[in-house]
């Protein structure tokens, strides 16, 4: 439940310091002195986004806290989870700066406002006008009918594996997208990678063939030269092998004068030997060197082949297309593996699919069993509050495929007179017809809802006379269950309230300020006999004020 509220430099509010109760507290006060702003600022601390125009010194930083009471909640292990120390008296702290920077905090740990939102949504409930609107949305629909039923933890489980379920079908869908356009592709893929292939790139070779065709090329050229060499070196008249047999039969005698002699003979030696292997080789590349068209066009085909695929892949060497070759070739593997992954993703999604429909149905059977005590329920709280004609029913319709909700489809259908046709609820209920419904089904969920804490906000809109008292009856029986705050214009609920905060209005130094303070005994008695009879309240209004809220509630 909420323990204390502090309110510092936000709106109209320089500052408020306000202790709650247990039970129902009513919050009073005229028209635009500041109720709501109130509850802007609570709500500050429950996860809502904000801006400077809230603060009222521009100067000065705006500070919201709010101390719950939660030691009657397991939520331990929800604190374990987001890392926040665990504290039976549990801290929010909002500070928003006047550059519009917001800082949030439980139990002075900064956390984001997604964490503080999360936590506020199991502790207090806000309802405001607009709120009312929300009885004809089906999210609240859904809502009401599971919170009844007990499903509601099932539920945020189902809509969990529901939202996996919808990932992995949007992962398919993009994977056949792809693999659609990789079959597009997969016939030009083998095309090039077989045109690759069947070049029998290497490198090595492909320099080896260069090589060769160059020889042939020239073998004219070369073939003479070759044959001229080996001619000089050991066939002319005057040869390079006969020249150095000559020097070495000189120097080989002089050998006994002197090793240096020796050493120059030796050295002639091998040269002699050298030139004659050189002469030897340079003779037998001669005789290997042919022109053979045929070869040449063997190998000017390879060559013109690889050459045409440098051009047709804009690369210049034999190891740029086998990076091509080899990218192709795992494209290709790719849409294999592509298959493998939509073949399993299908399984998977069939899986679970199943095991949706088992969950949906355990669902369903839950709430149609619900259904008919919350119709009779809320029809039977609509006639308490001044509405005995008034029908309800909830429309439950099995459909074929999965939704977040499961496999149901839930209208709340309303009339307000006796034999009028039932239709939906935002066809056709008044404004304070719709605030007469929700405070039904608000009454009928707090049973079943942990939630410690609600807030009404002028839940009596429309509301007056004998409905006004049945309105308060059923706030002080919400307020036997959990911890009741409402905003109110009616003295019938007024009266009721274990604890009265009234909110006014002052002025400072030519500034308006709205203030809060809790009154009690006569001041109370003056304030609940200005909601029945004006500004000055008669004798007569101060005793019927004294007599609402001392005597005993009567149904």
């Amino acid at each position: 439940m909420l323990k204390h509220l502090l309110i510092e430099n936000y709106a109209l509010i320089e500052k408020l310091d306000i202790d709650f109760e247990e039970g129902l507290t009513v919050i009073t006060g005229e028209t635009g002195a500041g109720k709501s702003i109130l509850l802007g600022a609570l709500s500050l601390i429950l996860g809502q986004r904000a801006d400077t125009q809230v603060l009222m010194d521009k100067s000065r930083k705006c500070i919201i806290e709010g101390v719950f009471n939660v030691e009657n909640i397991p939520m331990g292990e929800w604190f374990e989870k987001n890392q926040l120390d665990y504290d039976p008296q549990t801290l929010f702290r909002r500070e928003i700066n006047a550059q519009g920077k917001s800082r949030a905090f439980i139990n002075d740990t900064p956390v984001t406002l997604q964490i503080m939102k999360e936590l506020a949504e199991k502790l207090i409930d806000i309802h405001s006008q607009h709120q009312n609107l929300l009885i004809g949305e089906s999210s609240f629909q859904f809502d009401v009918v599971d919170s009844y039923s007990g499903n509601y933890e099932d539920v945020l489980k189902f809509r969990k594996e529901y939202r996996e379920l919808q990932q992995k079908i949007q992962t398919l869908q993009k994977l056949e997208e792809q693999e659609k356009q990789s079959r597009t592709d997969l016939d030009y893929f083998r095309f090039q990678l077989d045109e690759l292939d069947k070049a029998g790139l290497d490198q090595d070779e492909f320099d080896q063939l260069e090589g060769e065709m160059q020889i042939i090329q020239n073998a004219e050229e070369i073939k003479l030269n070759l044959e001229k060499a080996a001619f000089l070196l050991n066939d002319a008249d005057i040869n390079t092998v006969g020249s150095l047999r000559e020097v070495l039969q000189l120097l080989r005698p002089l050998d006994r004068f002197n090793e240096k002699y020796r050493a120059l003979a030796d050295r002639l030696d091998s040269v002699l030997i050298e030139t004659h292997d050189i002469s030897s080789e340079i003779s037998g590349m001669a005789e290997e060197v042919v022109h053979d068209p045929r070869q040449a066009m063997e190998i000017q085909q390879k060559l013109d082949l690889i050459n045409k695929l440098f051009l047709k892949h804009n690369v210049s060497s034999v190891s740029d297309l086998e990076k091509i070759r080899e990218d192709y070739r795992a494209n290709i593997k790719g849409l294999d593996f592509m298959e493998e992954q939509i073949s399993g993703l299908k399984a998977e999604i069939q899986k679970l699919h199943d095991r949706l429909m088992v969950f949906a149905a355990n669902l369903s059977a839950k709430r149609l069993e619900a259904i008919p005590s919350i119709g009779k329920e809320i029809t039977g709280m609509l006639r308490q509050l001044g509405m005995p004609g008034a029908g309800f029913k909830i429309d439950c319709r099995q459909s074929d495929n999965l939704s977040s909700n499961g496999l149901d489809e839930i209208d709340f259908l309303f009339s307000a007179n006796t034999g009028g046709e039932l239709r939906e609820i935002s066809r056709v209920a008044s404004g304070g017809e719709l605030s007469r419904l929700m405070l039904s089904v608000k009454s009928m969920i707090s049973r079943k809802n942990l939630l410690p804490t609600i807030i009404f906000d002028e839940i009596d809109t429309g509301v007056s006379g004998e409905t006004g008292t049945r309105v308060a009856n059923i706030l002080e029986t919400i307020a036997q269950n959990m911890q009741v705050i409402t905003i109110t214009h009616l003295p019938q609920i007024a009266s009721r309230g274990r604890a009265h905060l009234l909110v006014y209005k002052t002025i400072d130094n030519g500034k308006t300020k709205t203030r809060i303070k809790k009154i009690e005994n006569q001041e109370r008695i003056l304030e609940v006999a200005k909601m029945l009879g004006g500004e000055k309240p008669s004798g007569s209004m101060m005793e019927t004020a004294k007599e609402l809220i001392f005597n005993k509630r009567k149904n």
